[in-house]
């Protein structure tokens, strides 16, 4: 009788075997249902962050089309000249349209520069203020008027369009930096190369390329188009 009651349940080893068995796949489900849900979290935190940058961009590319020739009036040797800086990582410029405020309340002074940081990777930041101050452009930006617009950046360059021209015999080309008070005018065009580090330590990139034009680069070639047209043709007269 013991003998078919042995038969017919299952010895303590079996028990044990059978568990630990159980667990292992338990272990290994559980595992493979981590390492899923890591990744598509990892996937959603890079999407946000993309997109927040491509926002930020969209906002920087319409500040800078919206540049206008603002001339500084100076008593120097070297004349008034146009409010204009650029450099491959910094930015001066005057804007019709703010990116701080909700709404526009006329000029305003924007600068904007790429601070590097430790491990390789650095800030985009911008100073914004209103053209009050006559020597505005002269001075440095208020610390206080400063805003992180990206974190994480591990590269980072403004190009600006430089125009032909056949006086000169010049061809159009990209350069790093534009000096306004040399060239007497603004940018035909800038470019942003930005590329954001992943924040999750895999080495993965994300670039961002923009490219803005500045319609106000022809407002000089105007002033001096409608010039010439007034000493040919006299002021009281328009040219058919």
């Amino acid at each position: 009788m013991g003998s078919d009651l042995s038969k017919k349940g299952f010895t303590l080893i079996e028990v044990i075997v059978t568990l630990t068995i159980l667990g292992f796949i338990l272990l290994i489900i559980f595992g493979a249902f981590r390492l899923g849900l890591s990744a598509w979290e990892r996937g959603e935190s890079t999407r946000e962050e993309f997109q927040t940058a491509r926002a930020v961009s969209q906002l920087i590319s319409r500040q800078l089309k919206s540049a206008v020739p603002y001339k500084i009036k100076t008593k120097k040797a070297e004349g008034d000249y146009l409010a204009f800086e650029g450099k491959a990582q910094s930015l001066k410029l005057v804007s019709a349209l703010p990116v701080k405020a909700k709404r526009s309340e006329g000029f305003v002074y924007a600068v904007y520069e790429f601070k590097e940081e430790e491990k390789g990777k650095g800030k985009l930041i911008l100073y914004e203020e209103r053209v009050l101050n006559k020597d505005f452009f002269e001075e440095p930006p208020k610390e206080d008027s400063g805003v992180t617009l990206l974190e994480g950046i591990s590269e980072f360059q403004f190009e600006y369009l430089r125009g032909e021209d056949a006086e000169k015999s010049q061809s159009e080309e990209w350069v790093e930096e534009w000096n306004a008070k040399e060239e007497k005018a603004l940018p035909k065009s800038m470019r942003i190369s930005i590329a954001l580090e992943d924040k999750n330590g895999k080495g993965k990139k994300s670039s961002i390329n923009l490219l803005a034009s500045v319609p106000a680069n022809q407002y000089e070639d105007i002033k001096a188009t409608a010039a010439a047209a007034i000493r040919r043709f006299g002021r009281g007269r328009i040219p058919k």
